[in-house]
């Protein structure tokens, strides 16, 4: 197996450090809204990369952490506190804003048929850990105290930008231009590891410290979360490709500060989402949520389409066109799946012969080729169309390619009228529009309107009682 590290800029043979555990850490969710699709594209291909390893053979310790403890919004320590963001706008407390998106990002998850990791970790349950290793740091000189905070202090480390091969001039300028500067650094790349003063006095989240009554930074938690629960050493790291210049180069200072070793062997980042204007973002007003996707009549498993249709490590431009292209294209492939097994008798499946097998090893070669998805739904599609290999062992073949592809292709559809709320909406809204637009003479719109709901697998009929639908299969 080979994957991209971004320590070393190269595409690598995978060896893990115990052939026995394979261990991996995936950066989760700030619980203060709910996640938009460009975060929920990198969890897509970080549940590609756990059940390539499965597949590969290998047993796999996955960590996430849940950010549920208030931290500020810049991986630099500035702009606002999320959390707190979130409670004001919803006038909620920050616990209730925390469980509520806590719940939300996993019946997310589950629609994308994303395996919730073996252990999910809140931030706020080891706060007590977090005091224990800026401690520890604080003893071997790697921190020291201003203006009632903890810093550490990036000096003390070498090769410090070893992740993002940046300068620290480079460092200064892709800090955005609007946050205030903390005069309290003795150099603008320190960070702060443990809060009693900020900008922020009603803080909600506080706790006793040695250092005061206050909370702590946030490059901290994921740092003693995997050192908990995953030792000193791991396999993997995964993220964003955000997170590279400033979370994860202060993540790499302050814990090999800690044990005085390699902490991670392979660091592993999926590029952005972006839309028209760029990278997708919360920022401004109305972001794109997987539920507004399923408003729009979409199926979650389609965006897990499209998603898998591109490599982690290039950029993916997003627009309703080309997610609806990709749901045609998955239907269509659900559709042919479902005719081939209504029409194979599996009671005399048996050893797969030798064509097939290599059909199974090009899918195999395709997924440990750094995860590419792509190549492998396109061994998929050529299976589909094989002459030598029979309907039994596609059947078996495909159940093989979906332990890793998960878009539940041999999964039953659901029935003419079992349709989520939100797609039974949707449907409700478009019969409206046709309506309007019959009653206006726009007959073109009327058929425009009927022939996108077909490609949706929804069939209308006109009766003297009104409209009728129905989904076909």
């Amino acid at each position: 197996m080979k994957l991209y590290n971004t320590l070393s800029r190269k595409i690598e043979d995978f060896k893990p450090i115990d052939e026995n555990l394979v261990k991996i850490y995936t950066c989760g969710p700030t619980v203060y809204n709910y996640a938009h699709i460009g975060n929920l594209r990198t969890y897509i291909h970080e549940d590609i990369l756990e059940k390539t390893l499965r597949y590969a053979g290998y047993p796999v310790k996955r960590v996430m952490n849940i950010t549920d403890v208030g931290h500020l919004e810049s991986d630099a320590d500035d702009g606002e506190d999320k959390m707190l963001k979130g409670a004001k706008r919803e006038n909620k407390t920050v616990w209730e804003i925390a469980q509520h998106y806590t719940d939300a990002f996993f019946n997310d998850i589950e629609k994308l048929n994303i395996k919730k990791p073996d252990i999910v970790a809140r931030a706020t349950d080891y706060i007590n850990k977090y005091i224990e290793f800026i401690k520890t740091l604080e003893e071997k000189g790697y921190t020291y105290f201003a203006n009632g905070n903890v810093y550490f202090d990036i000096t003390k480390v070498d090769n410090y930008t070893k992740l993002s091969g940046m300068d620290l001039e480079q460092l200064r300028t892709a800090s955005r231009d609007e946050v205030s500067v903390d005069e309290a650094k003795k150099n603008p790349q320190d960070f702060v590891l443990w809060f009693t003063k900020s900008k922020f006095e009603n803080q909600a989240m506080k706790w006793d410290s040695p250092w005061g009554v206050g909370y702590p930074g946030w490059h901290i938690e994921c740092s003693v979360i995997s050192l908990t629960n995953l030792g000193d050493q791991m396999d993997i790291h995964c993220g964003g490709v955000d997170h590279i210049p400033v979370h994860h180069t202060n993540e790499i200072a302050q814990t090999e500060s800690y044990t005085g070793k390699q902490w991670v062997k392979y660091w592993w980042h999926g590029e952005f989402l972006i839309d028209n204007e760029g990278k997708m973002s919360k920022s401004s007003g109305e972001f794109l949520t997987l539920s507004l996707l399923e408003k729009k009549g979409f199926n979650p498993l389609s965006y897990r389409y499209f998603v898998l249709n591109s490599h982690y490590r290039k950029q993916l431009a997003f627009s309703f066109d080309s997610l609806s292209s990709a749901e045609n294209a998955y239907l269509k492939l659900k559709s042919r799946v479902r005719a081939l097994k209504e029409n194979t008798d599996m009671s005399g499946a048996g050893k797969l012969s030798d064509a097939a097998v290599k059909i199974r090893d090009e899918f195999k070669k395709c997924i440990e080729d750094d995860l590419n998805t792509a190549n492998a739904l396109t061994v998929l599609f050529n299976m589909l169309k094989a002459d030598d290999v029979t309907n039994t062992e596609k059947i078996k073949l495909i159940e093989d390619f979906d332990q890793v592809l998960s878009l539940d292709l041999l999964k039953d559809d659901e029935s003419s009228t079992d349709v989520h709320d939100d797609m039974a909406e949707y449907i409700e809204e478009m019969i409206q529009k046709r309506q309007e637009a019959k009653k206006n003479k726009d007959y073109g719109l009327a058929d425009s309107i009927r022939a996108e709901l077909s490609e949706k697998g929804i069939i209308l009929e006109d009766t003297r009682q009104g409209v009728n639908w129905k989904r076909i299969n």
